[in-house]
């Protein structure tokens, strides 16, 4: 399966034109969420931009060591993780949210 749709990537390319136009990252709403299933790695991902022949993610990105942060990643990056087990990161099928990224994150502490 593949990590992004076009249209998940349609929107994260339309949220990060909206934050060349003056919008904050945290004030949209999260697209996608990915994870690793055999690993604790989260990233709720808000928006995108060409970088090359990549796409530069940004969102939530929790590691499962103990320091989530709000940052960028690379999605070539993410096709070529693996968690534990050698499985690869997958997207959450049944994410779905209406709050902005701000108070997406914060219902999670």
């Amino acid at each position: 399966m593949k990590l992004l749709t076009k249209n998940i990537e349609r929107k994260l390319l339309a949220n990060g034109n909206a934050i060349d136009n003056g919008a904050t990252e945290l004030s949209l709403t999260p697209v996608v969420r990915l994870f690793t299933p055999d690993a604790a790695a989260t990233w709720v991902l808000v928006s995108a931009e060409p970088w090359g022949d990549d796409l530069r993610l940004f969102g939530w990105c929790d590691l499962g060591v103990g320091f989530p942060e709000y940052g960028y990643v690379s999605l070539n990056e993410l096709q070529c993780l693996r968690g534990r087990l050698g499985l690869p990161v997958e997207r959450d099928l049944h994410f779905k949210t209406c709050k902005t990224l701000e108070t997406y994150i914060s219902t999670l502490d």
